[in-house]
């Protein structure tokens, strides 16, 4: 029963449902049905939902029918209206079908005007859209077009600015472009190319100005030079102003024209040309030979493209590399002037663009650059020229370059270079100055010397006399009292090498000009320059000629008078110097001349000279000597060598009276280098006559053959007491052969007994004659005496006064040698 209900539950649960499913597609719209059928669908009663649809569709079928019927004559009436409107409205429509086609044949031409007019329209507004954009594009072509002109006339700085412009005011107006992107794309590759075209013109420019850098350096030395021309002249006329500018005005102008020259200067070139001009001529300005705009556009481009430091760095790398070049010397820079020239004016010029780069750029390069190169610049130049000097011989060329290297000092110190080192170097080839000048006069003097001939100057007219006295500082008051024609006491070589003295001490002057040193310091070069020509150049020149083998005795004697009057001149040569200096000889620190010494040295030489070849000629002479040591009997007068030596000496000595007897008061008489010329040569005949007696090889000798000799020496004797050289006092000369007299007197006297008991008072006859010497003529004499004694012991009876004389001998003989042993003892 149960079941029944529950049963019955369910049925009515699904007629509920049903009944709800039917209203929802009643009231449902029929787009939005599926989800409602689908319910129906999922169920399990679908068979009696059918049947409830069908019931429900019957119902409304009735009720459909129910209301026709109830509206059926209405229906009626509308559908008889209905056909009746149907007749109206198909006369209706054929009166819109006429008139709408004589609309369209009517409307035709307008639709056709009104499509020509839409073309128009649109065509206006295509037109008025591109001139709009055009009117943004033109600028931009216009710019690029002027950018590509620009980089075509090579205006590179112009053509960055254009650039920024394009990139940054008009590219950015019209960047959906393909075009515009294109060029966008080509910005970098364009700024790039104006670096490198940019950077091309400065290596253009640094090759331009490494290959100029002479002509650059010699139009500022050439400045220089003015400069200095000019402040000579003013020193000397203060009052003359204006005309030419001043150095320093010029470099300044220089410097304005430059810096208001304006980067985008159309000039690339890196050297204007400049004709020669002639020396009256005003110098044109180093800087205006230059056009330094090349630096300062790519500077300006480096530094609009944020790469100053790289141009500034590859600037000075470049520049250091050239300073290199420049500062290495050719290898035969030494053989000319104009070697020298170039390197001293590719230095300048280099120095000179560096100096104007420094003024007319913001840190391009810094002073402490410029010092720098500056400093390696000043020890390469002065290593360069110790190294190439030293091989100069030509004193022209030394002073010639000295000259020089004051006008490069000039030229730099006026571009504020600091340049005490090379007034210092300068100083250094002094002295070499000095050493080519010494040579040069060294051959000067060798020259006078040699061509002279020794003879004193004769003057015959008034004329004459007063050239020579012109010359060399002489005064003789009995020599102008004289007539002409008359002889001056020295000879040409005298006042020559007075003057030649005078040239070095102003070869030496000119050297010291422009050395900025003080009248004291020129005066000590001068004179220690001129002391080392006295006492090295000219004192070895004299010694050699007094040397020479030719020189004879009358050259050597006016030798001795010309240095006598050549050492007299030497304070006058003192004044000369004082005179070009200024200097006081009285000057604490002032060097004094040795001429005195020079002089008198060379005068001592040639006396000893003198002495030596009277003595050689008088050697000359006794090897003509041919004694017979063996004669029985003297011959009647001197030996023939003896006559011919006595009258060469006679004719030497006659010589001597032209020498002056004292160095202040020029004397005719004789003086002390002929007395003691003489009394050598009589020493000299004395002891070489000595030594011809005592010789070994002459182991005999016989009493006649001294004899013989004995008038020899009493000829050389009679010579002593003639006087052949005034001033000897009593028989001083004699006394050259006492050693001789006395020997020869013991011997021919035979007086050994007075010798042997006088010997060793002072008052002995014979206290010059030494018991060696004794000794050894006796035993020659002995053995004589010998060989006579045994011939006649074979051919007949000895002699008794014979035998007495050898006992005689023989017992001398043996006091002499007690007499020598005593001494020795």
């Amino acid at each position: 029963m149960e079941r029944g209900k529950m049963a019955e539950l369910e049925s009515l649960e699904t007629a509920a449902e049903h009944e709800r499913i039917l209203r929802e597609i009643e009231s449902t719209d029929t787009a939005c049905i599926g989800p409602t059928l689908r319910s129906v669908y999922d169920g399990e009663e679908h068979g009696r939902f059918m049947e409830k649809l069908e019931a429900r569709i019957r119902n409304h079928d009735r009720e459909i029918e129910k209301m026709c019927n109830f509206h059926y004559q209405g229906f009626v009436d509308s559908i008889t209206e209905l056909l009746k409107v149907r007749g109206e409205a198909q006369k209706l429509k054929n009166q819109v079908t006429d008139t709408n086609r004589k609309l369209q044949n009517e409307g035709k031409e307008l639709i056709i005007a009104m499509e020509e007019l839409k073309q128009c329209r649109l065509q206006q507004r295509n037109i008025s859209a591109t001139v709009d954009k055009l009117t943004l594009c033109l600028p931009v072509l216009e710019m690029y077009s002027k950018l590509r002109e620009q980089m075509k006339s090579k205006r590179h700085y112009p053509a960055l600015k254009t650039l920024e412009h394009l990139e940054h005011t008009y590219l950015p107006q019209v960047s959906h472009y393909r075009f515009c992107k294109i060029m966008v794309d080509n910005i970098p590759k364009l700024r790039e190319e104006i670096k490198e075209v940019s950077m091309s013109d400065l290596k253009d420019f640094l090759e331009s100005i490494r290959k100029h850098s002479d002509k650059i350096g010699e139009t500022a030395m050439k400045q220089a030079q003015q400069q200095r021309n000019l402040d000579n002249i003013v020193s000397q006329h203060p009052r003359i102003s204006g005309g030419k500018k001043s150095k320093k005005e010029v470099c300044a102008s220089s410097d304005l024209e430059v810096k208001t020259t304006s980067p985008m200067s159309e000039q690339d070139s890196g050297i204007l040309d400049v004709e020669d001009e002639d020396e009256d001529e005003e110098v044109p300005g180093a800087q205006d030979l230059v056009d330094f705009s090349p630096v300062y556009r790519c500077l300006h481009i480096y530094s609009v493209l944020g790469a100053r430091e790289t141009f500034e760095n590859y600037y000075r790398k470049q520049r250091r590399k050239q300073a290199r070049l420049v500062l290495q010397p050719p290898s035969n820079m030494h053989e000319t002037l104009d070697g020298y020239r170039k390197y001293f004016n590719q230095i300048v010029g280099f120095f000179v663009v560096e100096d104007h780069i420094l003024h007319t750029t913001q840190g391009l390069v810094n002073r402490a650059y410029i010092d720098e190169l500056w400093e390696m610049a000043l020890s390469k130049t002065i290593a360069a020229l110790r190294t190439h000097s030293s091989y100069c011989s030509d004193p022209s060329l030394v002073l010639d370059l000295k000259n020089l290297i004051v006008l490069f000092a000039d030229t730099l110190q006026g571009y504020g270079f600091p340049v005490n080192q090379l007034f210092d170097m300068l100083l250094e080839i002094q002295d070499q100055y000095s050493e080519t000048l010494l040579k040069k006069w060294t051959g000067v003097f060798r020259n006078i010397l040699d061509s002279d001939n020794y003879s004193p100057i004769p003057v015959t007219n008034e004329e004459m006399y007063k050239k020579i006295v012109g010359q060399f500082p002489f005064q003789d008051a009995e020599l102008e009292k004289q007539p002409f024609p008359k002889k001056f006491p020295f000879s040409e070589f005298v006042p020559k090498v007075y003057n030649q003295i005078k040239e070095f001490i102003y070869a030496c002057l000119k050297f010291s000009e422009d050395l900025h040193l003080s009248s004291t310091e020129v005066d000590d070069m001068i004179r220690k320059s001129t002391n080392l020509l006295l006492t090295r150049t000219l004192s070895n020149c004299l010694q050699n000629v007094i040397k020479r083998k030719n020189v004879g005795l009358t050259e050597l004697v006016q030798i001795i008078i010309n240095t006598t009057h050549l050492e007299k001149s030497c304070k006058f040569l003192e004044e000369f110097i004082t005179n070009i200096t200024n200097v006081l000889p009285e000057t604490v620190h002032t060097t004094k001349l040795y001429g005195t010494t020079t002089f008198k040295d060379a005068r001592h030489a040639a006396e000893e000279e003198i002495y030596t070849n009277l003595n050689q000629k008088i050697d000359q002479f006794l090897q003509l000597a041919d004694y017979d040591w063996m004669a029985m009997e003297p011959g009647s007068k001197a030996s023939d060598y003896l006559v011919d030596l006595i009258g060469f000496l006679r004719s030497t000595f006659a010589v001597f009276t032209h020498l002056p007897g004292d160095v202040d008061v020029h004397s005719t008489m004789s003086g002390k280098v002929a007395q003691t010329a003489c009394m050598s040569a009589c020493k000299h005949l004395s002891t070489s006559l000595m030594q011809l007696l005592l010789e070994a090889e002459v182991r005999q000798l016989t009493l006649g053959a001294l004899q013989q000799f004995n008038l020899d020496v009493e000829e050389c004797e009679q010579f002593a007491r003639s006087g052949p050289v005034p001033g000897f006092q009593g028989d001083t000369l004699q006394l050259a052969f006492i050693d001789l007299r006395q020997l020869l007197d013991l011997f021919i006297q035979w007086d050994w007994s007075t010798y042997l008991a006088d010997y060793g008072q002072p008052t002995c006859k014979y206290l010059r004659v030494n018991p060696t010497t004794a000794l050894v003529l006796l035993e020659k004499i002995s053995r004589v005496m010998r060989d006579t004694s045994r011939k006649n012991n074979v051919f007949a009876q000895f002699r008794k006064n014979e035998r007495d004389k050898q006992k005689l001998i023989d017992t001398v003989a043996k006091q002499l040698r007690s007499l020598i042993n005593s001494h020795h003892s």
